[in-house]
């Protein structure tokens, strides 16, 4: 005969495991949403002038811009060096073009222009 019966300790065992699983699971599922990528046409991405090619950012409209300024060496983005693109601070579940440009562009630490 048989026992098919689960003890109170793997049953709890059971339980707690899969509590566990629930917020690994949830996290996955947020990046995987995350990886939409930025429009210029979006209006957060208009009102601050975002460009996914920092070469065709238009110097008379935006007076701050220099040459050599890109998300990839801007304080805000929060990208993997090298990556063609990566997540911003301004951006929230958004992905910027790591070329591109915005007029919340700021230095980041340690890095150069260009």
């Amino acid at each position: 005969m048989v026992d098919d019966k689960f003890s109170r300790r793997q049953l709890l065992q059971g339980a707690i495991a899969g509590l566990a699983a629930v917020p690994a699971a949830t996290w996955i599922a947020h990046d995987a949403r995350a990886a939409e990528p930025l429009s210029e046409t979006d209006p957060t991405a208009k009102s601050l002038a975002y460009v996914a090619d920092a070469s065709k950012v238009d110097p008379k409209a935006n007076p701050t811009y220099q040459k050599g300024q890109l998300c990839e060496n801007c304080i805000q983005f929060t990208g993997k060096a090298g990556a063609a693109d990566g997540p911003c601070n301004i951006f929230p579940g958004k992905l910027v073009k790591a070329k591109g440009w915005c007029k919340v562009w700021v230095l980041k630490p340690g890095a150069k222009l260009g």
